[in-house]
């Protein structure tokens, strides 16, 4: 009679080493510690193919389960939730961006990062999850202007806010009236930002978005019909756009440069990759006198932030001594 194949021995998790130096989620997940903070995610729980505990990565539920054990373990973050169908997006990547943010403050100010109470941060396309501001919230004390389009997502965010005392009075989510618009109509006469942050649509299309969502979901191995449904979710409106990502970037740096004075640094994620020259042709012709490029990576995938100025180095300076307070001490 054969003998079973034994079961495969457990293969230890590595060290997220391509995240920020910074991100607490470099480690591996500690899905008891994880149960302990936040129960409900016990049920979730079970032993992979290779003998370690995890989630299946391809149920909304789970993964909505483990982004509320994140927030509350590493953010203390008692209360979380989203509308169904709204994106639940992966934390890690998420909290690299906010540090990598971080890094750029502390470069603009001689090496030493800005108290967290000199900050605000407008956050484009908060949606429903309200991540960004939380991250930049418990991890640095920024204030936050988190804006979308979907009031839904803007109700959503608010009740985040209001159901956490450690972020009480430190986010504002803020309906942008104008579908087609992204500062314009948001920021109020005299409004100025240290920074503005943004995930941009994906995709070009709903077609594209529902291709995309075919591919990744076919590649977890859950496929079990025409209209699978992704991990993460997402609306419309966070999935995809008119000239995809691409041309949101573009539309966000022509209206940038009508305001040149409103932010110290406007950043945006940028996924693909040949996206960038499009970016840097139109940087250069609103007239941005500095632009950084931040590679980022968390996993297989690869990525990075853009980051553009229209300061002048007078303007810089004037802005670390009126608005950063250690500047001015």
């Amino acid at each position: 009679m054969k003998k079973p194949n034994p079961a495969p021995a457990p293969i230890a998790p590595t060290e997220k080493e391509q995240l920020h130096p910074r991100n607490p989620h470099r480690a591996p997940y500690d899905f008891p510690q994880l149960s302990q903070a936040s129960p409900a995610l016990a049920a979730f729980v079970q032993p992979n193919k290779f003998g370690n505990l995890s989630i299946d990565f391809a149920d909304p539920a789970a993964v909505k389960a483990l982004n509320r054990a994140l927030l509350k373990q590493f953010y203390g973050i008692e209360h979380w939730d989203i509308p169904k169908g709204y994106l639940c997006p992966p934390i890690p990547g998420r909290a690299d961006y906010v540090h990598y943010l971080a890094d750029l403050l502390a470069e603009s100010n001689g090496g030493t990062l800005p108290p967290g109470e000199d900050i605000t941060v407008l956050d484009v396309g908060v949606g429903a999850n309200c991540i960004y501001p939380i991250i930049g919230r418990r991890a640095y004390g920024w204030h936050f202007v988190g804006s979308d389009v979907d009031g839904v997502a803007v109700r959503a965010a608010q009740q985040i806010e209001a159901a956490n005392p450690s972020l009480a009075g430190a986010i504002e989510a803020r309906l942008q009236p104008a579908r087609t618009r992204i500062f314009d109509g948001l920021i109020q006469a005299g409004e100025v930002f240290d920074l503005t942050m943004c995930n941009p649509p994906f995709h070009a299309s709903a077609a594209e978005a529902a291709a995309g969502t075919q591919r990744k979901t076919a590649a977890l191995g859950t496929q079990r019909g025409p209209r699978p449904t992704l991990n993460f979710g997402g609306q419309n409106n966070e999935l995809w756009c008119e000239g995809g990502e691409a041309g949101f970037i573009r539309r966000m740096v022509q209206e940038s440069g009508r305001r040149p004075t409103s932010a110290y640094w406007y950043t945006s994620l940028v996924s693909k990759k040949e996206t960038l020259p499009g970016v840097y042709r139109a940087l250069q012709t609103a007239g941005a006198t500095d632009v950084r490029t931040i590679e980022m990576a968390q996993g297989q995938k690869k990525s990075r932030l853009v980051a553009w100025t229209f300061l002048k180095p007078q303007q810089r300076e004037a802005w670390r001594k009126t608005r950063w307070s250690e500047a001015r001490d």
